[in-house]
C-alpha cells in the first residue's frame, strides 16, 4: 500500500474538478484546455516530462494568481505559451546550475573545513589576544581612528571630521596603529 499525500491530493483534485467543469476564468480555461499541450512545450525545454508537468504546475498557480486578462482567445494563447516557455527555461537554468555546483554525499563528507581543529582555533584566538593588547598600548586617538577605519569601514574623511585633525594625519594614525600590531606579532610569533 502507498503512502497518502495530502498535497498531491489536493492537487489532484484541483486538476480533476478543472477538466470536468468551466474555469469562471477565460484564461483558465484556455490554460485547461490546452494542458497537454503546455506539457509538451515544457518537456521540450526542460528534457523531462516530470519536470515539464512541475512547470505546468508552476504556471497555473501563476496564472490562478494573475488579475483577469479579457484579450482575444489567440493572444490568451500567446501569453499561456509564454509563461510556459519562460518558467521551463528558468528551471532548465536551475537545475544546469545545481547540477554544475553539486556532488555526491562522500564529497560532501570528505570536505575539509580549514581551521576547524581545537589546535587552529587556539592559535587564532591567541593571535586576537595579541592583537588586542597591541592596540590598548596605543594612544587613544590612534587606536580609535585605526577601529573606526579597519572595523567600522568609516572613511578617514569622516575620522578626521569627528577628531578635528586633517585627513592626511588620520592615514599616517591608522598606518602607525597597523605597524605597532605587525610589530607585535612578529614578536610573539
Amino acid at each position: 500500500m502507498g503512502a497518502s499525500f495530502p498535497l498531491c491530493d489536493k492537487v489532484i483534485s484541483m486538476a480533476e474538478q478543472l477538466s470536468t467543469s468551466k474555469c469562471d476564468s477565460p484564461l483558465l480555461q484556455a490554460f485547461v484546455d490546452n494542458r497537454s499541450i503546455l506539457v509538451k512545450i515544457a518537456a521540450r525545454i526542460t528534457g523531462c516530462r516530470s519536470r515539464a508537468e512541475d512547470v505546468v504546475q508552476d504556471a497555473f498557480f501563476r496564472l490562478s494568481a494573475a488579475p483577469q486578462i479579457t484579450s482575444s482567445f489567440k493572444a490568451q494563447l500567446s501569453y499561456l505559451f509564454q509563461i510556459v516557455r519562460n518558467l521551463a527555461i528558468d528551471h532548465y537554468r536551475k537545475q544546469a546550475m545545481e547540477l554544475k555546483y553539486s556532488g555526491s554525499e562522500e564529497e560532501g563528507m570528505n570536505v575539509v573545513v580549514q581551521n576547524a581543529s581545537p589546535e587552529a582555533t587556539h592559535i587564532n584566538r591567541a593571535a586576537l589576544d595579541d592583537i588586542a593588547k597591541a592596540l590598548n598600548e596605543l594612544p587613544q586617538r590612534t587606536r580609535y581612528a585605526f577601529e573606526m577605519y579597519r572595523l567600522n569601514g568609516v572613511p578617514q574623511k569622516d575620522i578626521a571630521k569627528e577628531l578635528g585633525v586633517s585627513p592626511t594625519l588620520v592615514n599616517f594614525m591608522i598606518r602607525d596603529a597597523l605597524v605597532h600590531c605587525r610589530k607585535t606579532a612578529s614578536r610573539q610569533g
